[in-house]
Formats: structure tokens, C-alpha cells, sequence
């Protein structure tokens, strides 16, 4: 023992801020669990697109019927998530883009923990992508995805640590575990992709929105073939791959491939995509794992069409301080993977992924489902 030596202590102040540093830190752990299907053999994804939130209360809403703009505002945007919390109870809930309007958002931290602030509360994993529009306030995109990282239960992450050279904020993935205490339990049967699409062209020569760059279609050439490998090794070793969704904001140039005869949905406005294919629905499609794209960006659309194998998905526009049309409900897309089970009881992979939209009516009405995909008795894929 030392005599005299001075034992040093913290000040109220500073052990405050290391107990809610440890706290946060618990919370951060806790968000990171295994996502993994229920004992009902299902898994439930809420997207949400198009938030657009503001500054709350002060911020009115855009195109609703006069009656209806007097009481408006951000805090109809925060209802409707809410109550689509409740009737759907997800699993995951995904925000693809512009999350907020950055032009009319005063305090972009602010404007963005408002906005996650229901999905935060109700205790549900959760996650975001940038759209063109969240870096118009105070924050950089850089900036608005560490805010974003820095929230309570998301899983959300700024970009995947193996790569260390990846264009844009917020590409990363997340693998779907089996049931547990199924032979599936240590398997990632669906995997989820997200990735940065981008806001604007910063080429000179190249006008209008950004696109998925090859930097990023390289990360996710490398992750999906990882994931088909491991599908493919034991335990419970697979023939073909785990079905993977894919989500960002703004939509591909394939989007514009469909009509009213070979679509779910409306198309009532045109397809606002890069003005240049990067090639990333290719890519896609020689990776051979993924089943579904999901999307926002034009409000006004929200139909689901298959392309080689891939269908390609809007969510509709679900923010009150969007662009919209009156009397046209705001919406959400639900998504719901399916597990097959055996003669034994047991659940295994992946046996169809099916879809509906919501509308924020009195009733929640639930339009346009269908599947999506399902897996045939040999393991490749049929149409159902």
C-alpha cells in the first residue's frame, strides 16, 4: 500500500456520463441480436418509404383534401407508423429514404430521432437507407448515417467493416436466422441487403439521380457469395441459395420495364431513375440469390412486377409531408417469409415470401397481396 497517495474519484457529472455511456452500450448490444424467424415460422418486415418528416406538429402536410390540412401535419405521419406497429406487429422494420425533407427540417438530429422515434419505443429491430433527400439539412450523409447508427434498436450500420473502400453511407446486411431449436437455427435462411443508392449525379457530364456504384456492387457480389457458400456447407447443407430481399430508395432503370397488364399495383407516375444503368439489376440476377427489390422514391407508385426472376417492388409514399395526391391514401408494405416444416414437425428453409399494402384509412385496409416467390419441391423456384 502507497501511504499518501491520492485516489482519484469522479464527479457526479462524469459518473453520470459513464453510467449513460454503459447504458447505451447495453442497448446497443441488445439491438444487435440474432435476428431469427418465430415459432410460428414466419418473419415479418414493415417498410416504411418516404417518411419525409420535418420540424412535427409545425410542419403541414402536402397534398390532402382543405379539410383535412388544418390539422395535418408531421404528427399524421408518426400516427400512421404507429398504428401499423400495432396491426402488423413486425419483426424488422425497414425506412427506405428520405427519412427527412432536409430543406424544411431546422434541426436534421432532431428531425431524425422524431421520425425513428416510433419504431425506437415500440422495441422493434429496425433499420434505414438513405434516400436523395436526408442530407439537405444540417447534417452531411455521412452525418445523418452515424446519427442514425448512434439510435436505440436499430441494427442499422454505417458501412461493413470488411470493406474498406465502398462508395456512399449505410451499405450493409443482416442474415435471418431459423427457428431456434431447429436444425435451421444456425443457418441464415433469408438474407437482407442494404445499400445506398445515392441522391445526385456528381459526374458533369451526367445529369439527374445517383446510382449503386461498382464499388458497391463488388461488396455485394463478395457478401452474397459468402452466403450461398455458407448455405451450402454443414450443418444442414442446401442445394441452392437463401432467398435474399434487397432495399434502397431510389428505383432501377428496370422499374420502367412494366405495364398495367404485368404489375400489382399503380404506376402513376414515371419511373424516376438514374439516368444511367450502373448494371446492378444484372448483378443481381447472376447472384442468383435474390427473390425481391424494394424501393421508394415515387410516391405515386406502388406496384410489384417480376423480371428475370426478380420482382421489383414499390412501397407507395407514406409521409404526410410528401408529395402525395388527396384522396389518395398514404401506405406501407408488409412483407412476410415463410418457413416450410417436415413431416416431423420441425421448420426448415425458406418456403415463400408474400406481400400487401396497408392504407392509413379508418379500417388499415390491406390491398394487393400476393406472392412473391416460393420455393418448388426440388428446391428451385416456382411462380405461384
Amino acid at each position: 500500500m502507497v501511504v499518501g497517495r491520492k485516489i482519484p474519484y469522479l464527479s457526479l457529472s462524469q459518473l453520470l456520463v459513464a453510467v449513460l455511456a454503459f447504458s447505451y452500450l447495453i442497448v446497443a448490444l441488445g439491438a444487435q441480436k440474432q435476428l431469427r424467424f418465430g415459432q410460428n415460422g414466419k418473419f415479418k418486415i414493415l417498410q416504411v418509404a418516404d417518411m419525409h418528416f420535418a420540424d412535427g406538429k409545425t410542419t403541414p402536410c402536402l397534398d390532402v383534401f382543405p379539410s383535412q390540412m388544418h390539422t395535418c401535419s408531421d404528427i399524421n405521419t408518426t400516427a400512421f407508423i404507429e398504428r401499423m406497429i400495432r396491426a402488423e406487429k413486425p419483426d424488422l422494420i425497414v425506412f427506405t429514404g428520405d427519412n427527412i425533407v432536409g430543406f424544411d427540417a431546422t434541426d436534421a438530429a432532431k428531425s431524425l430521432s422524431a421520425a425513428f422515434a416510433p419504431a425506437i419505443s415500440s422495441n422493434i429491430p429496425w433499420v434505414a437507407v438513405l434516400g436523395n433527400h436526408d442530407q439537405e439539412s444540417t447534417l452531411s450523409r455521412e452525418g445523418v448515417m452515424k446519427h442514425i447508427v448512434g439510435l436505440q434498436n436499430t441494427l442499422s450500420q454505417l458501412n461493413p467493416a470488411e470493406a474498406h473502400v465502398i462508395d456512399g453511407f449505410g451499405n450493409y446486411n443482416l442474415e435471418i436466422g431459423g427457428v431456434e431449436n431447429s436444425r435451421f437455427q444456425n443457418k441464415s435462411v433469408l438474407n437482407l441487403y442494404f445499400l445506398d443508392s445515392g441522391d445526385y449525379s456528381t459526374v458533369p457530364s451526367i445529369t439527374g439521380y445517383g446510382w449503386i456504384k461498382p464499388s458497391q456492387q463488388f461488396w455485394f457480389q463478395r457478401t452474397s457469395a459468402n452466403l450461398r457458400r455458407a448455405y451450402a456447407s454443414k450443418p444442414e447443407p442446401q442445394k441452392g441459395p437463401a432467398p435474399g430481399l434487397v432495399y434502397f430508395h431510389i428505383p432501377l432503370p428496370e422499374f420502367a420495364s412494366f405495364d398495367s397488364s404485368n404489375f400489382t399495383g399503380v404506376k402513376q407516375e414515371g419511373i424516376s431513375s438514374a439516368s444511367v444503368n450502373s448494371g446492378f439489376f444484372t448483378t443481381m440476377v447472376q447472384a442468383g440469390d435474390v427473390k425481391a427489390v424494394f424501393t421508394g422514391h415515387d410516391h405515386l407508385n406502388d406496384f410489384c412486377g417480376e423480371l428475370t426472376g426478380i420482382q421489383l417492388c414499390y412501397a407507395g409514399g407514406f409521409g404526410y409531408h410528401a408529395y402525395g395526391k388527396a384522396g389518395w391514401s398514404r401506405r406501407a408494405r408488409v412483407v412476410v417469409a415463410s418457413l416450410e416444416k417436415s413431416e416431423k414437425g420441425d421448420w426448415g428453409p425458406v418456403k415463400s415470401i408474400k406481400t400487401w399494402k396497408r392504407l392509413d384509412d379508418p379500417y388499415l385496409t390491406a390491398i394487393d397481396g400476393q406472392a412473391l416467390w416460393s420455393k418448388s419441391p426440388a428446391g428451385g423456384r416456382t411462380k405461384e
